[in-house]
C-alpha cells in the first residue's frame, strides 16, 4: 500500500470513528429542541450522510422547520428557508443578474446569488409553487449548479434539500410529477406526537427559550461521510434482494406479484434500487455495523419506495395504501440466507 492509499484509508477510518463516537451526541443535541420523532430524525440523517435529498410529508406545526434548522446547526452548515408560494419565480430561488456601476464608472451585469446558494435548503410547501419554479430547484438538486445568462455557478458543498408537502390542502397546489419526485432519496412521513410527548413539548416551549444547539461537525466532515458511506461493504446477494424488491413493484413484468399487477399503476425505477442500497449503507454505518444487513434494507424500504409507487383507482376504491403494498412486497420477497 502506497502513501496516498494509506492516507485515504486513515481519513476514512477517522471519519467512521468520528461518526460512530458522535452518534449519541447528535441525538442528545437534537433532544434539546426536538421531542420524540426518532424515526424521522434517523431518516433525515441517513439522507444527509448519503448525500441525497429528502421530502417530508406532514401536517403543519410538527416542527419540520425546527428539525432541519437544528441539524444544520449541529453540522455547522449554512441554512436557508424558502417559502414556496404561487407567485414565486425561478430567479427568486436561483438568483438574478443586476446592473451595477463599477469603481471605474462603467456599468456591468453582476449576478446576485439566490437563497439556493447554501448548504441546507428547506423548501417549505414545495407543492404550492408552479412547475417552472419547482423545476428550477429540482435542476439545482440534480446538477448542483445554477445557470444564469449562459454562466454556470456551482453550488456550495455539501448541498442538501429538504422539501415539505402539506397533505391536507390540495386546492391551489401543484403536485410534483412522478419523475421529479424520483429525485428525492427518501419520502419521510411525520405524524402527530403521542400525547405524553406533546405535553413535554408544550411544557418546554412555554417555560423558557430553547437550549442552544452546539455544532459537532463541519461541512468537510459531511463530505467525508458521503465518501465513507459508499465504502460500507454490501453482499451481492443483498443487492439482488434490493433489486427484487423494486422489481416487485412494477406491474406487467415477469414475476411481478399478483397484488402489484392488481393495485399498482406504475412501479419504482432503478434509482429506487440504488437508494435502497445507499440508504442501507448509511443506516448500517450510523448504527455502528461493519456491513449492510437485511434489516437495514427493510427499515428504509417504505421511505425509499412510497413516493415511487403510483397506485391505481382499484387500490383507492378498496382502501389500499402504498404502505400496504410495500409491506406485501417485503413479505413476498425472500431475503438471502445469512
Amino acid at each position: 500500500m502506497n502513501d496516498s492509499s494509506e492516507s485515504a484509508f486513515e481519513q476514512e477510518r477517522e471519519a467512521v470513528e468520528k461518526l460512530r463516537a458522535s452518534r449519541q451526541q447528535i441525538r442528545d443535541e437534537l433532544a434539546k429542541v426536538i421531542v420524540g420523532q426518532d424515526e424521522v430524525i434517523e431518516q433525515v440523517l441517513l439522507t444527509l450522510f448519503a448525500g441525497g435529498h429528502c421530502l417530508i410529508t406532514g401536517a403543519p406545526g410538527l416542527a419540520k422547520t425546527l428539525l432541519v434548522k437544528s441539524i444544520a446547526q449541529i453540522f455547522h452548515l449554512d441554512f436557508r428557508r424558502i417559502q414556496f408560494t404561487p407567485d414565486l419565480m425561478p430567479a427568486d430561488i436561483t438568483g438574478t443578474d443586476i446592473l451595477e456601476e463599477t469603481s471605474h464608472g462603467r456599468r456591468e451585469m453582476t449576478f446576485v446569488k439566490g437563497p439556493v446558494f447554501a448548504n441546507v435548503i428547506l423548501a417549505d410547501e414545495i407543492n404550492r409553487t408552479p412547475p417552472k419554479t419547482q423545476a428550477a430547484l429540482l435542476e439545482a438538486m440534480q446538477e448542483h449548479q445554477v445557470t444564469a445568462a449562459g454562466q454556470v455557478y456551482p453550488l456550495e458543498q455539501p448541498f442538501f434539500v429538504l422539501a415539505t408537502q402539506n397533505p391536507i390542502e390540495m386546492e391551489g397546489t401543484y403536485p410534483l410529477p412522478e419523475a421529479q419526485l424520483d429525485r428525492f432519496m427518501l419520502n419521510v412521513v411525520i405524524n402527530y406526537l403521542p400525547a405524553e410527548d406533546e405535553v413535554t413539548v408544550v411544557e418546554r416551549t412555554t417555560a423558557g427559550r430553547p437550549a442552544k444547539i452546539e455544532p459537532l461537525f463541519t461541512g468537510e466532515d459531511v463530505l467525508a461521510f458521503h465518501n465513507v458511506v459508499r465504502t460500507v461493504p454490501v453482499a451481492r446477494e443483498l443487492i439482488d434482494y434490493a433489486v427484487r424488491i423494486t422489481a416487485a413493484s412494477r406491474p406487467g413484468q415477469p414475476g411481478t406479484p399478483e397484488f402489484s399487477n392488481k393495485y399498482v399503476s406504475w412501479g419504482a425505477g432503478t434509482r429506487a434500487s440504488q437508494y435502497l442500497i445507499l440508504a442501507a449503507k448509511a443506516r448500517a454505518l450510523l448504527n455502528g455495523k461493519a456491513h449492510v444487513g437485511v434489516e437495514d434494507i427493510k427499515a428504509i424500504a417504505k421511505p425509499v419506495l412510497r413516493h415511487r409507487i403510483l397506485l391505481n383507482y382499484k387500490a383507492e376504491a378498496e382502501n389500499h395504501s402504498v404502505e400496504n403494498v410495500i409491506e406485501k412486497i417485503l413479505d413476498s420477497i425472500s431475503p438471502p440466507v445469512s
